[in-house]
């Protein structure tokens, strides 16, 4: 199988894509041309409209993903090197978190750092009881997160949790990530992937106008810690959901 069939799109009936990481001899590490497939499905994705919302798989039943193919950067020769890989998975990350509509990440064993990273960016997250979640860089290759990745994660889990994800290599357990928020669901082995569906059902049933300009506010604030919104503010108040809102409401 090669590396652009390792990331594979599927669109069910009910408007849920399914983008699946399908490299389990290999843990599901990316390589740079999985990435560049995954870009591509998003946009295939964002072009079709019947696609309503969006799950994140990893195959095998052991990772979701296990970040990048450490094979990558035998060819790194200098800092410069970093500076040009970091601002690549950041075009893959914002391209994830730039979903119009709802993503979930279906966690299934473990989450590591461009894995993590690719989770976090989701909108919600449900895993299965054996699932992990961190980002041992310090004690693997000695690299680090870019800021944007690191403000992702003190948004979602608070800066005590990221340092010990950081400076300490732990791996935070499936039951922490529920206690802490960061998990929507943990599920028994078996159930996992109708949790996710289930869960894709009950947000195609609420207002896509409402989502589209949530996430895309939540985005601003975290990502680029900016507070401007009129665009977003004209495009809902401005759009026939809200005005069909209104009426159901009065009765007008």
């Amino acid at each position: 199988m090669s590396s652009a069939e390792c990331v594979q799109l599927g669109v069910h009936a009910s408007g849920v894509a399914e983008i699946v990481i399908h490299r389990p001899e290999r843990h599901n590490a990316m390589t740079r041309e999985m990435y560049e497939r995954l870009l591509e499905h998003i946009g295939a994705c964002a072009g079709r409209s019947a696609v309503r919302s969006v799950l994140f798989k990893g195959a095998g039943g052991k990772s979701f993903v296990s970040g990048t193919d450490i094979s990558h950067f035998k060819d790194f020769r200098e800092g410069r090197d970093g500076i040009a890989y970091e601002a690549f998975v950041e075009r893959v990350i914002d391209a994830v978190e730039r979903i119009a509509v709802p993503t979930v990440a279906v966690v299934d064993g473990w989450a590591v750092g461009g894995g993590l990273a690719l989770a976090t960016a989701c909108d919600f997250r449900v895993c299965s009881e054996a699932s992990r979640f961190g980002a041992p860089i310090a004690k693997t290759l000695s690299n680090t997160l870019s800021s944007r990745n690191i403000a992702r994660l003190l948004a979602a889990l608070g800066t005590p949790r990221v340092k010990r994800m950081l400076l300490l290599a732990d791996y935070m357990t499936a039951q922490e990530a529920l206690a802490c928020g960061y998990a929507h669901a943990v599920c028994a082995p078996g159930e996992l992937d109708a949790a996710a569906h289930a869960l894709a059902q009950r947000l195609m049933a609420l207002s896509p106008v409402t989502h589209k300009a949530a996430k895309e506010s939540i985005r601003r604030i975290v990502v680029e810690q900016r507070l401007d919104d009129d665009d977003l503010i004209e495009e809902v108040y401005g759009s026939q959901a809200f005005r069909d809102g209104v009426a159901a409401f009065t009765g007008r």
